[in-house]
């Protein structure tokens, strides 16, 4: 099977982990009613809370989560494999994880994903993030077989570090993704851009499912949750931040053709990189 219709589905969540697993849950009903058969939330479904300490009294262990529950049972319900772009879960160490949860038709758990690259930045309107202070950073990329596409796992701030992304492709994904919760200042300045570029350079779909518009904790995120093909072209794009779904026709036949045209994988040599001594004179 080469063919599939995957969605993204875009959320507003909330500090209410109930309120934001119905939300998903329509939305989810509503995609698999369109022929969804692989649908996509945003990182951190089931919470955004900014203060840590409100967060870790909020999360529970996965096996606990009302939303992955949800999500699994929906799994089964309904046919889909739910890829669950992230969740805020509790881990043994006491800190949370961003962790995204790809679940099979069965309802089982087919993989997980613990976000590598921590937000960790001083934004120039005032926003500044801390993600390494509340989130244990994962160490392994991810890459699962669907009976239709070989698909990579990633979340947000990943999409900006290329290597993830290369590497699965070199494993053989034909499907990348970087569900997310982009803020509304770098969404507008780098989105769009980072998606097609991912897409471009390996020659695979992207599929980004996006948390949009102002939230309870008082951030505010971009959504236009997208999928580009392995051209560059997105071909189809929630274009505004409010809650809903988009749907794509993704043929995987086009990652074979894209990868033949411009062969950048198999071209790709190893190389060392040197800096060279300075021109500059020595003061005196």
């Amino acid at each position: 099977m080469a063919t599939f219709t995957a969605a993204c589905i875009q959320l507003r969540s909330s500090k209410s982990l109930t309120d934001n697993t119905d939300q998903a849950e329509q939305l989810i009903r509503a995609a698999a009613r369109e022929g969804a058969t692989y649908v996509q939330t945003p990182e951190m479904s089931n919470l955004l809370v900014k203060r840590r300490e409100e967060l870790l009294e909020r999360i529970s262990v996965p096996e606990q989560d009302f939303f992955l529950q949800t999500a699994c049972r929906l799994a089964l319900e309904l046919g889909l494999f739910v890829h669950v772009g992230s969740l805020a879960v509790l881990t043994k160490s006491g800190k949370a994880a961003n962790r995204g949860f790809l679940i099979a038709p069965d309802g089982g758990i087919l993989a997980t994903y613990d976000k590598i690259h921590m937000f960790d930045v001083d934004l120039d309107n005032g926003e500044s993030w801390r993600e390494s202070s509340t989130y244990e950073a994962g160490n392994q990329a991810i890459v699962a077989d669907l009976p239709f596409a070989r698909l990579g796992l990633a979340i947000c701030y990943d999409i900006r570090f290329p290597a993830i992304f290369r590497a699965q492709s070199r494993a053989g994904a034909e499907i990348l993704t970087a569900p997310a919760a982009f803020t509304r200042q770098t969404g507008k300045a780098h989105w769009h851009v980072l998606q097609r570029a991912r897409a471009i350079e390996n020659g695979a779909f992207v599929v980004s499912a996006a948390q949009g518009g102002l939230h309870e904790d008082g951030r505010e995120t971009f959504g236009h949750s997208i999928v580009v093909d392995p051209w560059g072209n997105v071909i189809a794009e929630l274009d505004s931040d409010e809650p809903g779904f988009v749907l794509a026709e993704i043929d995987t036949t086009a990652v074979e053709k894209a990868r033949a045209r411009i062969p950048a994988i198999a071209n790709e040599r190893e190389f060392v990189c040197h800096v060279t001594e300075s021109l500059k004179e020595e003061p005196a």
